[in-house]
């Protein structure tokens, strides 16, 4: 089966694969190619642009949505495992999404799942459909992959999609840059992850218009009020790095900011209009890519979409 739970296990080739199929799928979106399947929409954890860019590619592609978004009505509020769960749900959908709150629930489900299994993000591990959006949001606008300084700020202890979007680019050449407050650095199995793939990485505290100067895609991040058991930390943390207008003046004329979304205050809403701005642009990128794992995780490949 080809589910999708971390973007690690793919290949350059894969990837740019999955590229191309997105592409197609923004050239025409609407294609009836999912016509009498169903697709199965778990969300165990809230969720607004990733469940309703899976919803709305299932629909573009003809296919019909059953699902959750609010796990407190399902049997799960009444002690159903996990497995239970995935396994009654199987024999209603030929494909399951799946949003969890635990690290590593979408490998468990797609270990135990009849039917193929997208990962939706899993705590504070995986995000591999947004990993997938932003490869093509870079892609569109750096017009490579290849060889590109990333600043990645904010959350990146708790940041899934940065934890994604670092293995993905293993296959690129990139020189990352972690901004982070120390309670929030990257995590040392990822700095490890680095080093054995020899990603060049540089760490930085301080985030002005210096630092971010020659950067090619600026990856802002919220910090994640629901991944801290101590509110006093995050309020310490949740404004350390904000970035602003004004920051801009020395940046590159090929920058382009990215956030996965939603945003709390760490982008000013006067960067709204600067033309470096992209995320809004980034979410919608969301349905062509999500689109193109629908279908490569049903066997649809390329030469049925051209």
């Amino acid at each position: 089966m080809n589910s999708f739970i971390t973007i690690a296990e793919h290949t350059r080739e894969q990837l740019l694969y999955l590229l191309e199929m997105a592409r197609l799928f923004e050239e025409q979106p609407n294609r009836n190619l999912l016509e009498g399947k169903v697709v199965a929409t778990l969300f165990f954890e809230p969720s607004t642009r990733t469940r309703l860019s899976f919803e709305t590619a299932v629909n573009r592609l003809g296919g019909r949505v059953i699902g959750f978004s609010d796990a407190s009505n399902t049997s799960t509020s009444k002690g159903e495992s996990l497995k239970d769960t995935i396994m009654m749900v199987s024999n209603y959908a030929d494909l399951i999404v799946m949003r969890h709150y635990l690290e590593g629930a979408a490998r468990y489900a797609s270990e135990v799942s009849p039917v193929p299994v997208i990962n939706a993000g899993d705590g504070a591990n995986q995000h591999p459909s947004q990993t997938m959006l932003d490869l093509y949001s870079i892609l569109k606008t750096q017009g490579t992959l290849d060889n590109l300084n990333i600043h990645l700020v904010g959350d990146l202890k708790y940041g899934r999609t940065v934890h994604s979007l670092l293995q993905a680019m293993r296959h690129f050449n990139p020189t990352f840059h972690f901004i982070a407050p120390k309670e929030l650095s990257m995590p040392e199995e990822y700095k490890l992850y680095c080093k054995e793939h020899h990603i060049k990485y540089v760490e930085h505290s301080e985030f002005d218009e210096d630092t971010i100067a020659e950067a090619d895609i600026i990856y802002m991040t919220r910090v994640q009020r629901e991944r801290f058991t101590d509110l006093m930390e995050y309020e310490r943390v949740k404004d350390v790095y904000i970035l602003r207008g004004s920051m801009l003046c020395k940046s590159k004329p090929n920058l382009r900011i990215l956030h996965p979304l939603p945003r709390v205050n760490e982008i000013a809403y006067d960067v709204d209009d600067n033309e470096k701005a992209y995320y809004f642009q980034q979410a919608r990128n969301g349905l062509f890519a999500r689109e193109a794992i629908i279908c490569n995780a049903l066997g649809i490949g390329l030469e049925q979409i051209k």
